[in-house]
């Protein structure tokens, strides 16, 4: 299972440096889980970017793969990795998701860089 971050599903739909590595698991439908809080950081950045009718066909990609929205155990297990982790809100709620599961997490977030069950990617500047 792959959990894709805010950070990757932005540079996917930017068509830049790292966007053909977030392809594979961002176009893998049947084994894509995708955090509500996710949906809340890419629509909020396309849409100030380049509009809400962008954004929304954003979203329309992303609801491909299996939602999962924010309930009461995610929320205090995200409380607690992010305690355990020094983990943003988003980040430790991105991070409890992939935990529950057994998902990798596909990223350019340097928060997530040193924990386990992560595909770090540091960003890289477009030709």
């Amino acid at each position: 299972m792959n959990v894709i971050d805010s950070s990757a599903w932005l540079s996917y739909f930017a068509g830049d440096a790292n966007a053909e590595i977030f392809s594979h698991p961002i176009e893998n439908i049947e084994e894509l889980i995708v955090p509500s809080i996710t949906i809340t950081e890419v629509f909020k950045c396309i849409s100030r970017q380049r509009g809400e009718g962008m954004a929304l066909e954003a979203i329309a990609h992303m609801e491909q793969g299996r939602v999962v929205v924010l309930d009461s155990d995610l929320a205090v297990n995200a409380a607690q990795y992010g305690v355990e982790y020094k983990l943003p809100l988003a980040d430790s709620i991105i991070y409890a998701t992939a935990q529950k599961f057994s998902a990798l997490i596909w990223t350019q977030d340097i928060d997530f860089k040193s924990l386990e069950g992560i595909k770090y990617y540091s960003k890289r500047k477009s030709i």
